[in-house]
C-alpha cells in the first residue's frame, strides 16, 4: 500500500480500539474486551474479517493485528464507526505476539491468507513454521485451535505438514472451502478476490489437543 501523509496523525489520536502498548495488557485481554473467548487474527488487512466476524459474535474478543501503518489506519478509518467494544486492533509486528498475551490466554488464532514466502530459503518467515507454532501452542487455550485460510496450496501442505509435526490435529480440511456456504464465517477482502477468479479457498482448523 501506498504511504498515506495522514496515517501516522490519525493513528496517534485513535480511541480505545488501537492498542499501542500491548504487553500492559498481558493476561487481562478478556477483562478488557469483557468477553470468555478470545480471537486473535494475525495480518488484519483492510478488517473486513476482523469488523464482520465481531459482529456476527459480538459477545466474543476480537483482536486484529496488522503491522504496517498505512494499512492499520485505512482498517481503522474504514470501519471506526462499526468498532464494537469488544474489538482492538494491534499495529505492531507479530514477531512480539509472545510478549503481549500470557501462557493460555488466546483461544482461536486465525491466519488468513499470510504470506507464502514461496522461496524455500524463507520458509522460516512463513506464520505456519514450526518457530512460531511453538508459541502459539504455549498462548493458546488448552482446547485452543488454529484457523487458516489460503489460496495458495504450497503453503497450505507446508502448513499442514508443520501442524502435524508440531503436535496439532486436524480437525477440518477443505481444499474447496467456498464450494458450499459457510455464513458462520467470514469472507475477507483477499478471499473475495481469488472467489471472483473462480480459485478455489484452501482452509483448515487445527486443535491444540483433542477433544
Amino acid at each position: 500500500m501506498r504511504n498515506k501523509p495522514w496515517a501516522t496523525a490519525f493513528l496517534e489520536t485513535f480511541g480505545d480500539a488501537l492498542i499501542s502498548d500491548p504487553t500492559q495488557l498481558v493476561s487481562n485481554w478478556k477483562k478488557r474486551l469483557n468477553c470468555e473467548i478470545l480471537h486473535v487474527e494475525i495480518g488484519s488487512g483492510k478488517g473486513d474479517y476482523w469488523n464482520k466476524m465481531a459482529h456476527l459474535y459480538p459477545s466474543q474478543g476480537w483482536i486484529a493485528i496488522e503491522k504496517d501503518r498505512n494499512v492499520a489506519a485505512t482498517c481503522l478509518k474504514k470501519h471506526m464507526e462499526q468498532i464494537l467494544p469488544t474489538m482492538a486492533l494491534i499495529n505492531l509486528d507479530a514477531k512480539d505476539i509472545s510478549t503481549w498475551f500470557a501462557k493460555g490466554e488466546i483461544d482461536v488464532l486465525h491466519l488468513n491468507f499470510s504470506d507464502p514466502w514461496p522461496k524455500k530459503g524463507h520458509s522460516k518467515r512463513r506464520l505456519s513454521h514450526g518457530i512460531f507454532l511453538k508459541e502459539y501452542a504455549r498462548l493458546l487455550s488448552d482446547s485452543g485451535e488454529i484457523q487458516m485460510k489460503t489460496d495458495n496450496s504450497s503453503l497450505f501442505e507446508f502448513s499442514c505438514v508443520e501442524m502435524s509435526n508440531h503436535g496439532f490435529i486436524c480437525k477440518e480440511l477443505s481444499v474447496d472451502y467456498r464450494r458450499v456456504e459457510h455464513p458462520e464465517d467470514a469472507i475477507t477482502e483477499y478471499e473475495q478476490r481469488f472467489l471472483d477468479l473462480n480459485q478455489p479457498i484452501y482452509r483448515a482448523v487445527w486443535r491444540k489437543k483433542d477433544e
